[in-house]
């Protein structure tokens, strides 16, 4: 995709000055005394959850990137009726057109500090279709606003979400994009605040799968040949050590991914 490539070279050519404020803030993160609790809205949190090492470290922040349409680059979706839905697949609106791709279910569980569910959050989850492209933005596909959903943590503090395997664009790990707001309150103004942007990170094998076997991957192919998890500019000063989901399933029934993180 000609649009997401450029992107890619412009955040390679702006250095440090556009790094500071827009990549990972991990480590100035880890600096200030490790997890923050979410704060604030319509937040609840449950009874004691998984044990400490598997929320001890806080998920790292990212960049959103160029296409969040969360209003901070363009369009705001987060606003529109019709976003908050477990299934992002169709566009909504004045568009109904359906996203093509193998079958993806992913979950996103939210823990806070003392390793407690966190009940009554929202998140905003978005991605790139099967061909790299992203709807509002990428060209062919500006008038579409599928991939793009708002869902409200459970008593769990789970979201599962229902989508397709995302393509790999070049320059890029495969991924999926996700914000985590205080409460659907927060999420569906105009003002937020946002409380984590991170992201996802899809393991290799799995990827290859699915971009050697199904249909309308085919790019997909050469643009991961070209990436590895340790060049990739979000996930490679530390190999998604807190991003990378667990992934079952095949190209025919399709996949179920899940990731616990820190807030």
């Amino acid at each position: 995709m000609q649009d997401n490539d450029a992107f890619v070279r412009e955040v390679h050519d702006k250095g440090l000055a556009y790094d500071l404020p827009t990549m990972t803030r991990r480590r100035m993160l880890t600096a200030a005394g490790g997890a923050l609790a979410l704060a604030g809205g319509s937040m609840i949190t449950g009874t004691a959850g998984p044990a400490a090492a598997a929320c001890a470290a806080e998920v790292d922040s990212e960049t959103a990137g160029p296409y969040p349409a969360d209003g901070s680059n363009g369009p705001n979706v987060r606003v529109l009726s019709g976003i908050v839905r477990s299934d992002i697949r169709p566009s909504f609106g004045t568009s109904t057109t359906v996203a093509p791709g193998v079958p993806l279910q992913f979950s996103l569980t939210v823990l806070n500090a003392a390793c407690a569910p966190t009940a009554g959050a929202a998140i905003y989850a978005w991605h790139c279709d099967r061909a790299g492209r992203y709807s509002l933005y990428t060209s062919g596909v500006t008038n579409q606003n599928y991939l793009r959903g708002i869902q409200v943590t459970n008593s769990s503090g789970t979201v599962t979400f229902t989508s397709i395997f995302p393509g790999c664009y070049a320059g890029r790990w495969p991924h999926i994009h996700f914000e985590v707001y205080a409460s659907l309150a927060a999420a569906t103004s105009g003002s937020g605040p946002i409380r984590k942007t991170s992201q996802i990170a899809l393991p290799e094998a799995v990827s290859r799968t699915v971009y050697s076997s199904a249909t309308g991957y085919a790019q997909s192919v050469t643009n991961l040949s070209r990436i590895t998890l340790a060049r990739d500019m979000v996930f490679g000063d530390d190999l998604a050590a807190t991003q990378m989901a667990a992934v079952s399933g095949s190209v025919s029934s399709g996949y179920v991914a899940s990731l616990t993180i820190t807030v």
